[in-house]
């Protein structure tokens, strides 16, 4: 090896020893709380939501008569979304803004409860401490930009981490000692090994983890998926209308049910549909269309309907979007695993675990390589 190869792996080395003792904290709670959303959809499945039973001739209310009862029964709360299963046992989820959700009987629009609203909770907390450090108000932008940075530095640890890892003779043996736990090892040379080990195995989902994190955190990420795929980047996203306090202008709901007609009629096969109200008089009907129970983003149509004419506004599937705007849609799901089923999940919460393990290992060769040296320089 030449004395340039050397100093580049030095000086590689020691920028990634420094960056992972810097961002190593931030990229360890990013890590748990990526393992802890692992099967999160799974798990609210099986505990949260209602079954009702069919009786003789039973049939679905008109979702107009739906939303109205349900405002009827929670007036104090402004109803902003209804999601309705094609499972004919299965409860309609009310959406009370972002601070409530109720169950809705859909034969007869009795209000059967809030679910497993705890669970809900609980993960809904994961998830924010995962995104912006659970900080709130004009804080959540500085969590924001803590964790956008820690993935980027997360990104060059990666990158440098293969590099390290790379035998400098390529041979079994020393491939061997970098791809396969060796239990006889304690100590340093444990840590070592399993470092190289969960970092090998590890560094492909973890790259599309971190570069789709990238791509959601960033704009100008994401501005570099459209501009590698030749599409114009979208303008930056709107602020929302409806305010977060408070009820918004009354909406007649006259139209519901012909949105509604029109929703069915385009997509025969839907497992699930969302109709977000509109948050004025102005503004149309919202209806997310699924025919995929799991909600993968390729079976996933939009209708906008004006509901005071029935006017279809606006229909999108997802051969309507460019290539940049599908691997948009596809990002989150990659960075999820949920692009590869109950699989792709499973590796994608493996790589998180991973993550933690590589933090955990080199913060302990870290301090022990502190200690080593601190010992010598007593000497």
């Amino acid at each position: 090896m030449t004395t340039v190869v050397r100093l580049l792996r030095k000086s590689i080395f020691w920028l990634h020893l420094v960056a992972g003792c810097l961002a190593g904290i931030v990229i360890l709670l990013m890590a748990l709380t990526g393992t802890i959303l692992m099967y999160e959809r799974q798990i609210l499945e099986w505990v949260d939501g209602y079954k009702v039973t069919l009786t003789a001739n039973a049939s679905r209310l008109p979702l107009e008569e739906l939303a109205a009862k349900a405002t009827a029964a929670n007036p104090k709360q402004a109803l902003t979304a209804l999601t309705v299963e094609s499972d004919t046992n299965a409860a309609v989820m009310l959406s009370f803004g972002r601070e409530a959700t109720q169950y809705a009987n859909p034969y007869t629009g009795e209000l059967l409860g809030e679910g497993a609203a705890k669970a809900r909770n609980f993960f809904h907390f994961v998830t924010e401490l995962h995104r912006w450090l659970a900080l709130g108000g004009e804080s959540r932008d500085t969590g924001k930009a803590i964790t956008g940075a820690a993935c980027l530095v997360f990104l060059f640890l990666v990158i440098s981490g293969l590099y390290l890892w790379f035998p400098r003779r390529f041979t079994w043996h020393f491939i061997k000692r970098i791809v396969a736990f060796d239990r006889r090892l304690t100590g340093r040379a444990r840590d070592w090994n399993w470092h190289n080990v969960f970092g090998f195995w590890a560094c492909v989902p973890l790259l599309l983890i971190i570069l789709t994190g990238l791509i959601m955190a960033y704009p100008w990420a994401n501005n570099v998926l459209f501009t590698l795929t030749g599409n114009p980047p979208p303008p930056p996203r709107a602020q929302q209308a409806r305010p977060q306090g408070g009820k918004p202008e009354p909406v007649a709901l006259t139209g519901l049910n012909q949105a509604w007609d029109t929703a069915v009629a385009k997509v025969p096969t839907w497992q699930s549909i969302t109709v977000r109200l509109p948050a004025n008089a102005k503004a149309p009907a919202m209806l997310f269309i699924s025919e995929s129970h799991q909600g993968r983003p390729d079976l996933k149509s939009q209708l906008n309907v004006n509901l005071a004419s029935g006017e279809v506004v606006t229909w999108e599937t997802f051969s309507t979007y460019n290539l940049g705007k599908q691997l948009r849609f596809w990002a989150r799901w990659v960075h999820t695993g949920e692009a590869g089923g109950f699989i792709g999940q499973t590796i994608a919460g493996f790589a998180a675990i991973s993550a933690a393990i590589l933090v955990w290992t080199g913060f302990a060769m870290s301090w022990q390589r502190f200690r080593r040296r601190k010992g010598v320089a007593a000497k």
